[in-house]
């Protein structure tokens, strides 16, 4: 297959490529024209009549969520949804029949309403990141009754944070400071959080590019179990060799400690402290039944490993 990636030299776009390379004539279309080994060719952005044809297109370039909120509002509207905007016109005037969009699980809930997000939740994105991101889809959603996308698969993604060789975020910094030994004070919150393996994703995108008659829709992607922060802190843990200290602190004390730390501007608030300590979890139930299969390829704990593995 013939398959251009967008934002290809990315984290996701790196890892796709060395999953794909000799199985499929990949290119790639990104502001960074680095040559990659097994693309064919590196386009910028505005070279798009000049590239090749291709049976699928794979965007996944945005601008990421930034934990520390310092990037402007617009500038994830500009890239979020304008690029999307752009990149699914070309599509539309293309040859290619499928076109895969990463979109997030940000862009459905910030929390997660009842016990499991589903594809069926009513879209409530909460600041510029997920906000970007429904609008995108939305763009997509009403091209889509258009009649030139009719003969063609569309498929929206909402991954959960997803994990692998390269990765950055708020999962380094979890492994930095367990691997310098300091404790976890909130042991006392089973919170249980839904993550996504590079393996399984790539898997999974790879599958609705060459399989014929997978419904276009919204798709909802993670791994198979989700895992509370404590059994993170155990991975980490035996990853570099040493024992975890997870201090179970009353959560009284705790939120007394946040409410001081919102007075005082301190990094613990209640705002932090509910991030840190909330659940997340996501059902992969329809993509795996649009897949005809009953559980992903790689297991939580054994992808949680190999990214963990990668950090060393």
């Amino acid at each position: 297959m013939n398959i251009l990636i967008t934002g290809i030299n990315g984290f996701v776009g790196s890892n796709f490529t060395e999953k794909w390379k000799g199985h499929h004539i990949l290119y790639g279309l990104d502001i960074n024209l680095s040559p990659k080994d097994g693309v064919k060719a590196i386009y910028g952005w505005e070279q798009l009549t000049e590239i090749p044809k291709t049976d699928a297109i794979v965007h996944l370039a945005g601008k990421a969520h930034d934990t520390k909120n310092m990037s402007e509002a617009q500038v994830y509207f500009d890239i979020n949804t304008g690029l999307t905007q752009k990149i699914f016109d070309y599509f539309l005037e293309s040859s290619a029949r499928k076109f895969i969009f990463f979109s997030s699980v940000k862009a459905a809930a910030d929390s997660v309403p009842g016990e499991v997000l589903t594809e069926d939740v009513v879209p409530a994105p909460v600041g510029p990141y997920g906000e970007s991101k429904i609008r995108a889809e939305e763009y997509i959603r009403a091209k889509m009754q258009e009649p030139r996308a009719k003969t063609k698969d569309i498929y929206i993604l909402r991954p959960c944070m997803i994990h692998g060789p390269g990765n950055k975020g708020n999962l380094n910094l979890l492994y930095n400071v367990v691997s310098k030994g300091i404790p976890w004070p909130l042991g006392v919150y089973e919170n249980r959080r839904s993550f996504c393996s590079i393996d399984n994703i790539s898997y999974v995108v790879e599958q609705l590019i060459v399989k014929e008659s997978i419904e276009s829709g919204i798709y909802h992607v993670g791994d198979d179990e989700p895992l509370s922060t404590n059994e993170l802190i155990r991975l980490i843990s035996e990853s570099v060799g040493k024992k975890s200290h997870i201090w179970r602190l009353p959560k009284g004390l705790m939120n007394a400690a946040a409410s001081v730390g919102g007075a005082l501007h301190l990094p613990l608030n209640k705002e932090r402290l509910r991030k840190l300590t909330e659940n997340y979890v996501v059902s992969n139930a329809r993509i795996k039944q649009a897949l005809g299969i009953e559980k992903m390829p790689v297991s939580t704990q054994e992808g949680m490993r190999k990214t963990l593995e990668s950090f060393r």
